[in-house]
């Protein structure tokens, strides 16, 4: 029995729910479809398709057992391809999907500079800021950025670590003064991500240990380049990553404050499905994202 051969054709007869047309698409006779899948449940000894007149369709080992040998399959698949790639200029189709103002501020001129190296490779980019599925969502590659977190069922490469400030405007600070502790920020003016009546809380670590700030907004915004862009005009304190707003700490635009009291740790992470692992182009683009975001990180150096 050709093992590869017969995991094939009882995948297509479950993808296209009959026989005539895994052959159709196999280039194989009807005949030849059900011998391989036939030669396939003798040798593992269990029955995989409920066969009637009208339809065939798995039984539930048969299922379970489609699910393992379509990764099989895939698994093999990715492995010619990168094999081949490994000869010829990498080539082929890479869909990202990663938050929206990393996208605009710092991916987007990246993914620009990775084209030109490799311009075989087309890529196409979806920026959105809701939490994205990898695996139901169908993207070769999410960026996320977030506290770390398990993810068993994806291949992570964690980037680097994302700094994030509390700041304000020196207008601002001038009107309020500069808060000493987290609880000074309970009476002042804030920006932050959520909604307006239900206010938001910044958990952080000082010297005393975690501390959560209960803040109230006169603004907020699923968008952090808006909340930078309120907090530049001095109207609230603010809580951003530095790939936000590290151009206007250097600048003074802004000014951090609290510096004692760090944010919980978040994370610049590449996350893909394993059976993509193989690819050429996600292995070129994994590399080229620590060269590019990796220790130091571009924002937080200073200007030259």
């Amino acid at each position: 029995m050709n093992t590869f051969a017969s995991l094939d054709a009882f995948t297509r007869v479950v993808d296209e729910r009959g026989f005539a047309a895994a052959g159709r698409r196999l280039g194989q006779s009807r005949a030849q479809v059900n011998k391989a899948v036939i030669a396939l449940e003798e040798h593992l000894g269990v029955q995989l398709l409920n066969r009637t007149t009208r339809q065939v369709s798995p039984t539930p080992a048969g299922r379970a057992f489609y699910d393992r040998a379509r990764a099989i399959l895939i698994d093999l698949a990715e492995a010619e391809a990168a094999v081949r790639d490994d000869q010829r200029e990498p080539r082929g189709d890479l869909t990202i999907n990663a938050p929206m103002s990393f996208g605009t501020m710092h991916l987007g001129p990246a993914l620009a500079e990775f084209m030109a190296r490799y311009p075989d490779i087309r890529v196409q980019l979806v920026l959105n800021d809701r939490f994205v599925d990898p695996l139901l969502d169908g993207f070769d590659v999410t960026v996320r950025i977030a506290e770390p977190a398990p993810t068993p069922s994806l291949i992570d490469h964690q980037i680097v670590d994302i700094k994030r400030v509390i700041c304000a405007a020196p207008a601002l600070l001038q009107r309020t003064g500069e808060p000493a502790t987290p609880a000074d920020l309970a009476g002042a003016p804030c920006l932050h991500y959520g909604s307006i009546p239900s206010g938001a809380v910044w958990r952080l670590t000082g010297p005393d240990g975690p501390v959560d700030a209960r803040v109230a907004g006169v603004a907020c915004s699923n968008n952090g380049e808006v909340l930078r862009d309120c907090a530049l005009r001095g109207l609230g304190f603010v809580l951003l990553p530095t790939f936000i707003v590290g151009a206007d700490l250097r600048a003074g635009r802004l000014i951090a404050v609290l510096k004692d009291y760090h944010p919980r740790r978040i994370v610049l992470t590449l996350l893909y499905p394993p059976h993509r692992h193989l690819s050429t182009r996600i292995r070129l683009l994994v590399q080229y994202f620590y060269e590019r975001f990796g220790e130091p990180a571009d924002w937080d150096q200073p200007e030259q």
